[in-house]
Formats: structure tokens, sequence, C-alpha cells
């Protein structure tokens, strides 16, 4: 395990139709839903944290405090960096900005648990 503070992220897309909060069902308009932006910081978040775990190890959310500043129309391009602020024990606290082509679109804090994917889906069966 290679994780370490201050390992940082970006990932970018450009947002698609099925983003909207329309097709989420969180709003009427087709814009960047909250919920999609929430889940784009998650993804960039878990990749972070992915390329720098052991094998068979990987995370899961447990805790999102976000910020949706502004409005972003379908098919404008969007990027969130993640940059990994605190490790303790099998807690990973992330800082997380969402930017589309006209500046910050949202921001704030995620928090995921490093897991050992075969005893965690274990405790499903």
């Amino acid at each position: 395990m290679t994780l370490q503070t201050g390992l940082t992220l970006t990932l970018e897309k450009t947002v698609a139709p099925s983003d909207s909060a329309k097709a989420y069902g969180s709003g009427m308009v087709d814009v960047l839903a909250t919920p999609a932006m929430i889940g784009f910081m998650e993804k960039t978040c878990m990749e972070l944290a992915l390329a720098n775990l052991d094998p068979g190890f990987n995370t899961v959310g447990t805790a999102v405090d976000i910020q949706h500043s502004k409005a972003t129309p379908i098919g404008m391009k969007i990027s969130c960096t993640a940059t990994l602020l605190e490790i303790n024990g099998k807690m990973l606290r992330f800082s997380v900005v969402v930017n589309d082509e006209q500046g910050r679109a949202g921001d704030g804090f995620h928090t995921r648990a490093i897991i050992d994917v075969e005893k965690f889906m274990a405790k499903f069966k």
C-alpha cells in the first residue's frame, strides 16, 4: 500500500443527459444534478485510493460534505480534483473540487473506508 497524504488525481468528463437533474429526479432542469456531481467526486476519490492500495482492497464511501455552487449545462466539460488530506486507520478523508469550463461548480470533503473486498462481501452471503 502506497497511500500517503497529499496524493491527488484529476478526472474529466462531459456532462451527459443522463447526468441531469431531470434524469436523476432531483430537479426538473437539464443541468448537472447534485447527485451526479457527488458521484463523480466519489469516483475520483475511489480511483485515487484504488491506484495506491494492495490487490484485493478497495474503498467504500461513508460521508460527504459538499457544496454545489453553480449550474453546469449538458455538454459542458467538467473536471474533479481529489486530494487525500488525512489517513486515520482505515478511514481516508479527501478534499474534492469540481470545475466546469466557467469556474468552480462545487467543492467539499469526502470520507471513504478501506475494505478487504472478499471479507466485506462475505457479510452479504
